[in-house]
């Protein structure tokens, strides 16, 4: 990561609750649309949900919009807010690495591992990864907590630093770790690649799957694709595509 540059100054905008009369109608529609899941996305930077995601370059959102910031003597801070579509300054980003199922280091753009001082203090001052250089995601009804190597949970103290000085998570300690990363598109229902397409592309998918290859050609069924697009309607789909490629006898998993 390159040298740190300052921080911006941005407005914070907060959300309010808009609570409408009732609507037969109108708010059955307006229902069904806030049932859908929006992405937490801000600037390119979206939110995990589990520690499988966190790879790579982080920020860590400890407000709406405003991100654990560190400082050239060490210690962190909380950075100004940022606008609804802006991501994190290089300030506020840090590189993640795991150490276990549960546990990461982070590392600062100064090329220091952050960690906790005898105080509480988080600091950035390690050129390697000790016991106090560990860190541990706690994740809990949707919601995250960072917890130090102290058995303490990080907040933003008073005095306008980072800590870890209470053994508890409310309110003040959850936090959201963004991910810089290329976010894998998860697809909205459960179907397999084999099944996506019309019935001869999925016969030519299944074919490629369990076909021995032993002359390098493919062998598909060139008979009527009717029974087919009947049997995928009945649900007896897989089945017929067995047994239509038992039929070409160049299926070695088939009898």
């Amino acid at each position: 990561m390159a040298d740190y540059s300052h921080v911006k100054a941005t407005k914070l905008v907060l959300k309010g609750l808009n609570k409408g009369k009732k609507r037969k109608h109108k708010d059955k529609k307006k229902k069904a649309g806030d049932g859908e899941e929006k992405a937490d996305i801000i600037g390119g930077w979206w939110a995990i949900s589990n520690f499988g995601e966190i790879s790579g370059t982080i920020a860590i959102e400890m407000q709406n919009n405003a991100y654990i910031h560190a400082l050239d003597s060490g210690l962190f801070t909380l950075g100004a807010p940022h606008k609804e579509d802006e991501g994190p300054d290089p300030t506020e980003q840090f590189t993640a690495v795991k150490l276990s199922d549960t546990r990461i280091a982070l590392k600062s753009g100064y090329g220091k591992y952050l960690g906790i001082n005898s105080e509480g203090l988080v600091v950035g001052r390690s050129d390697a990864i000790g016991s106090r250089e560990q860190w541990e995601t706690v994740f809990e009804s949707g919601k995250m907590a960072l917890m130090a190597a102290n058995s303490c949970f990080i907040s933003y103290s008073e005095s306008g630093d980072i800590e870890a000085k209470t053994k508890t998570a409310g309110d003040g300690e959850m936090v959201k770790i963004r991910s810089g990363a290329e976010q894998e598109v998860k697809r909205k229902d459960d179907i397999i690649e084999e099944d996506r397409g019309n019935v001869k592309s999925c016969e030519v998918n299944y074919v490629k799957k369990f076909q021995s290859f032993q002359d390098r050609r493919l062998r598909v069924n060139e008979g009527d694709s009717s029974m087919l697009k009947r049997a995928r309607t009945d649900g007896k789909f897989h089945e017929e595509l067995l047994d239509r490629r038992s039929k070409m006898k160049a299926d070695r998993y088939c009898k």
